[in-house]
């Protein structure tokens, strides 16, 4: 293939993951009535349709790839942006941590014993990636659903944000550590020496803004400059290279960067912030996301699902295992910070997996750890779960919309 025709299927692909995110949104707020549809499982299931598992009018190449992999470096750089430390110190983030500690022990337990027993062709190292993927938790996808129902800055939503950003973080520090390849040692050194770039690049963020760096991030809000975006996707980019030069996933330097931005653009005014951001949701949630769960669609192998029962059967069996794994783990840990329903709903909500589940299976099938089969049955899992899970929570917990005050006294627990 030339360059040329490889330009030609890059656009025809890109054109066609925007045309499913149109769609997507248009579906989802047509059902809204009837069953509330996430546009991120609208849009894998487009993916699906206009892929080579079905239609086979898109597909998947380099440059496709590469906008795909930029897509989801800015949803962690959004998802880490969320993250407000002063906000979720003290019990929620201690009670996170908590969940997910014991939720990385009883996963590794299970993954690795589910493939001894299931899948021994498959090796200890797939059984450390299954376990993994039951440890996480979809903060990108959470986000939006919680935003869009005014629960985002309600003491609620703080809690969320920590168990998500624990079950984000938690997972790929895991993968630097369990799935690189090098020695304990090496891999020891290689995070350390991040996390000395990352707190200098914070260090940095932190210093008081010149009066002309104040000017010119207000002022070009409204021309072609918009250096505060500027700024934004030059630390999403560097940190992810960074992370990713030293042999760590990049996904670990996408998410520091968007604490990064936080703290950079928190010595400006209150509208210069939420200018900026919101422009930078605009690139990441009108353009670049999209295109990664859509291109996770085109990229999903129905084929393999389909022709194997047993993988078809690990469906249901894995989103038992969220709920178990991720799920009762945040349950137990969140006693004394949230009430009894509300402790359910965070329960459920935790266990809501995609983002990084299709990360862990494609590590999966490129080293040939994970059969075809077994990513697309873990990845159909994970849609099965942002579809149905945030659906339950809510309906179990109910909706309320109370202020965060900023201060944790505890919940009250009835269950």
């Amino acid at each position: 293939m030339t360059t040329e025709e490889l330009g030609l299927e890059a656009a025809r692909t890109i054109g066609l993951c925007l045309g499913v995110g149109v769609v997507a949104v248009i579906l989802s707020d047509l059902a809204a009535q009837w069953l509330p549809l996430p546009t991120v499982v609208l849009e894998i299931l487009g993916g699906i349709l206009i892929g080579p598992a079905v239609l086979g009018i898109a597909a998947d190449n380099l440059v496709v790839s590469s906008f795909s992999e930029l897509g989801l470096a800015v949803l962690m750089f959004l998802a880490g942006y969320e993250l407000q430390l002063s906000r979720i110190a003290g019990p929620p983030l201690r009670a996170a941590c908590t969940g997910w500690l014991i939720s990385l022990a009883i996963a590794l337990v299970a993954g690795i014993t589910v493939v001894t027993l299931a899948r021994p062709e498959e090796g200890l190292s797939a059984g450390i990636m299954i376990g993994l993927i039951f440890t996480t938790t979809a903060l990108g996808t959470i986000l939006p659903i919680l935003r869009d129902a005014g629960e985002l800055d309600t003491r609620f939503g703080g809690v969320m944000v920590a168990v998500g950003a624990i079950g984000e973080f938690g997972p790929i520090l895991a993968i630097a550590l369990l799935l690189s390849g090098q020695s304990p040692l090496h891999t020891v050194v290689v995070l350390v020496a991040f996390a000395g770039v990352a707190a200098a690049t914070l260090t940095m963020a932190s210093r008081p803004r010149s009066p002309r760096w104040s000017r010119l991030l207000s002022h070009t809000l409204t021309t072609s400059g918009q250096l505060g975006v500027r700024v934004a996707m030059l630390i999403v980019i560097l940190l992810a290279w960074t992370a990713g030069h030293l042999g760590l996933d990049v996904l670990l330097g996408a998410f520091v960067a968007g604490l990064v931005a936080r703290l950079f653009l928190s010595g400006v005014d209150e509208h210069t912030q939420e200018q900026t951001i919101a422009r930078l949701e605009g690139v990441g949630y009108g353009f670049l996301v999209p295109i990664f769960f859509v291109v996770s669609g085109i990229r999903f192998d129905l084929a393999s699902l389909l022709n194997d029962p047993g993988a078809l059967l690990m469906i249901p069996l894995s989103l038992v295992g969220f709920l178990v794994i991720r799920g009762l783990p945040t349950y137990l840990a969140l006693r004394g910070t949230l009430s009894g329903r509300e402790r359910v709903g965070a329960g459920i909500y935790s266990a809501t997996a995609l983002p990084l589940v299709v990360v862990i299976t494609t590590i999966g099938v490129d080293s040939g750890e994970l059969t075809e089969a077994t990513a697309a049955a873990l990845v159909g899992a994970g849609m099965v779960s942002v579809l149905a899970f945030p659906l339950i929570a809510t309906r179990v917990r109910g909706v309320s919309a109370t202020p965060f005050t900023g201060t944790w006294t505890g919940g009250q627990d009835a269950l």
